[in-house]
């Protein structure tokens, strides 16, 4: 059978995932990322940022022939246009994508057959720390909820215990957990 003809759990090339684990742990420098993002201002509220190349396994990447385009802009209660979600829903999305693949990838390590899998989010905050009303109130969430809906064929204690890897190595998770020294400078 040839490659394009297989099928893989959860869309989970799992014989590659199995290889990419060895081969970072014969070799940990493979597992060394460095991510990268151009945004630009354009109007009021309204930016866009583009991403394609990234450092990692060793080498630049170099499998995307185009960029994605992720757009941001704020709700006209909030002075924008509407043109796309704001920054903080954004981070919503990047949260459940990371949980997404971090659950399918591991299901499907294990056996496990996701039939669907869903979340909702909801992230609180008080802009009095935003606007600079208040040096009490973070600017950030106060805090985010999430719940999933998950159709598998494992049986719960087992989704249960897949959760909690999952939540343990979750990058995005662990960003939005624990502080993560961010650098500002002036690029000129």
């Amino acid at each position: 059978m040839s490659t394009k003809e297989k099928t893989y759990p959860n869309g989970v090339n799992v014989e590659q995932l199995v290889d990419t684990i060895n081969a970072i742990k014969e070799n940990p420098e493979l597992a060394q990322f460095n991510f990268r993002a151009s945004t630009k201002w354009l109007d009021g509220g309204y930016s866009q940022t583009m991403i394609k190349g990234f450092y990692g396994a060793g080498q630049e990447d170099k499998s995307r022939s185009r960029e994605f385009v992720m757009d941001g802009d704020e709700p006209p209660v909030l002075l924008g246009s509407n043109k796309a979600p704001n920054a903080v829903e954004s981070v919503l999305h990047a949260l459940a994508s990371c949980l997404a693949v971090g659950f399918s990838y591991n299901a499907a390590a294990q056996g496990i057959n996701v039939k669907n899998l869903e979340f909702d989010l909801e992230g609180k905050m008080d802009l009095h720390g935003f606007l600079g009303l208040s040096d009490q109130v973070r600017p950030g969430y106060k805090d985010i909820n999430l719940k999933y809906r998950v159709d598998c064929d494992a049986p719960p204690e087992k989704v249960e215990e897949l959760w909690a890897h999952v939540k343990k190595t979750s990058p995005v998770l662990d960003m939005l957990s624990n502080p993560v020294p961010v650098t500002i400078s002036n690029g000129r």
